[in-house]
């Protein structure tokens, strides 16, 4: 295989880390504000969330709060910031913010209004976003439901913001390593060492996002959904997040492939020998000429010759 055939082998690898490099940075850029003055997100961006809080039928309840499995200090606190308009319709969380918007009631259409400032240690609190902190509600309800899926979240969210960071360095240098892949198996070699790595924070993220949010969704329904607050995760966001695994662990079999194969080197490359100079040949003696049938090659040649008692040297020098 020559150096069309390497580069080929490369090829495969390398489109599957770009890939996943592009994976990566549309879930990074879910929820993301377009500019500094937290202005919505761009259409991509406003699809792609971990975990959505459907807030618009919050109205809609029973009047007997007795019949109601929540506690009336939250419902009563949620109530006063409803009618202050602080309860916004929806709320959609991301890697490193959150947005906001309300909800048309006749169309159903949703337009974000709002988003917070993007932070590296990001979790999403909603007693802080409805303004309930350190309220009698938070402490009520917060110790026996929603504090422990929101403490478990806190905890991991650090780790799992910085292990999609490393995932996209990883998923850089593996791009620009991949090109001295091209023309040696040891940057083959480096790449499949960077690849693997990049796959295994890739894939730590994407469970712990996983884990994290689907907890996080059913925190939310066992202690709002009476009250008719909904969450779910985002499908867009976890689809795009496991293609990046995917991905990775694809870039990374293929990466090692072209270690094991693929050398660049042609298999029928031509070798020829030239003659040395000075080399002898074997000529025909003017006194003893060859027979007819009969060749003179050979050392054998040089000692019929010599039996014939002839001075004649049967060799000559050849200058090349």
């Amino acid at each position: 295989m020559g150096k069309a055939g390497r580069f080929a082998c490369i090829l495969t690898p390398m489109l599957l880390t770009l890939a996943g490099l592009i994976c990566i940075i549309l879930v990074m850029i879910g929820q993301l504000s377009t500019s500094g003055n937290n202005a919505p997100t761009t259409k991509l961006g406003r699809d792609l969330y971990f975990f959505k809080a459907d807030t618009s039928n919050f109205g809609d309840k029973p009047n007997k709060l007795d019949d109601l499995n929540i506690d009336n200090n939250l419902l009563e606190a949620l109530q006063g910031q409803a009618s202050a308009g602080h309860l916004k319709d929806f709320y959609q969380v991301g890697l490193w913010s959150y947005c906001e918007g309300d909800k048309d009631p006749k169309t159903g259409v949703e337009t974000i209004t709002h988003c917070s400032s993007s932070k590296s240690n990001f979790w999403f609190d909603p007693f802080t976003v409805w303004n309930l902190k350190n309220s009698t509600a938070q402490k009520i309800v917060g110790d026996e439901k929603l504090e422990k899926g929101l403490n478990t979240y806190k905890k991991v969210s650090g780790f799992m913001i910085w292990s999609f960071g490393i995932a996209l360095a990883l998923s850089a240098a593996e791009i620009i390593i991949g090109f001295f892949a091209i023309f040696s198996r040891w940057g083959s070699l480096v790449t499949t060492i960077i690849s693997t790595a990049q796959t295994i924070f890739i894939l730590a993220a994407a469970s712990t996002a996983t884990a994290t949010y689907g907890l996080l969704v059913g925190v939310f329904e066992t202690a709002l959904k009476d009250i008719n607050i909904e969450a779910n995760m985002g499908k867009q966001m976890l689809g795009v997040m496991w293609l990046a695994v995917a991905f990775g662990v694809a870039s990374g079999l293929f990466w090692l492939f072209s270690v094991c194969c693929c050398s660049g080197k042609s298999p029928h490359k031509k070798v020829s020998v030239e003659k040395t100079p000075y080399t002898y040949e074997r000529v025909a003696s003017p006194a003893f000429p060859a027979q007819h049938g009969q060749q003179h090659t050979g050392y054998a040649g040089a000692s019929h010759s010599q039996q014939q008692g002839t001075a004649y040297e049967p060799f000559r020098k050849n200058h090349v």
